[in-house]
């Protein structure tokens, strides 16, 4: 059994790897910030613990983060403000790689998105610029450090069920890609139990081969 953070607990994909880790009996620690969410994250198995990724302090999240075997970033600011995505995506995000550094986590799996990169190619006038900026600058922050990463980047998100099918490295980041958030859950749970995922980045889409086929290239 491992004991392993979520910060971002209460969004769609955490709530399912909540579901999935404490069902294979780990102990999940699930970080949110809205207090009225605590009920929601307990019936998914895991232990709710408030505290505000966006305004903590990297010595605040080291020790939050203290005696945990993983940690897993699924937060995200949600669009619409550029400065608050710059705050919660990049900045935030980056600490919580330092405070994992800190307090001797040495895992750490980052949920991206398909096409993140510092050449992700939107124009500035674009809402979603923001998100691309933050989100390129978090993932080659996380490349760098000494932490045992994986940075996932699933395609475009749905709410249909899962079916632990998916195709990695897709040849088109466009149309065509959409990935289910359980889907995205089941992948983030297979990553920490796989050692060979450890610092890779790895673009996936809902497809037709086992989860854990695809990881492995078995």
């Amino acid at each position: 059994m491992s004991r392993i953070a979520i910060i971002g607990g209460h969004g769609k994909v955490a709530l399912h790897l909540s579901r999935i880790l404490s069902g294979e009996g780990h102990d999940v620690t699930s970080f949110i910030r809205n207090p009225e969410h605590v009920a929601d994250v307990t019936d998914a198995g895991a232990t709710a613990e408030v505290l505000d990724a966006e305004n903590s302090t990297t010595a605040e999240l080291a020790q939050a983060l203290k005696g945990h075997d993983a940690v897993v970033w699924s937060a995200g600011a949600g669009g619409g403000n550029p400065d608050r995505t710059y705050a919660v995506d990049r900045d935030a995000a980056i600490r919580s790689m330092d405070a994992a550094a800190e307090a001797g986590v040495p895992r750490y799996v980052m949920v991206s998105y398909l096409g993140a990169d510092k050449d992700h190619g939107v124009p500035e006038d674009n809402p979603f610029f923001a998100y691309a900026e933050a989100k390129a600058a978090a993932d080659h922050y996380l490349r760098s450090t000494g932490l045992d990463w994986t940075v996932l980047g699933p395609g475009a998100l749905t709410d249909e069920p899962a079916t632990g099918l998916i195709q990695t490295d897709p040849a088109n980041p466009g149309d065509g890609t959409h990935t289910s958030r359980a889907n995205v859950a089941l992948v983030t749970a297979a990553v920490l139990e796989l050692p060979g995922t450890i610092r890779r980045t790895i673009a996936f889409k809902d497809g037709t081969e086992d989860v854990v086929d695809a990881l492995t290239g078995d």
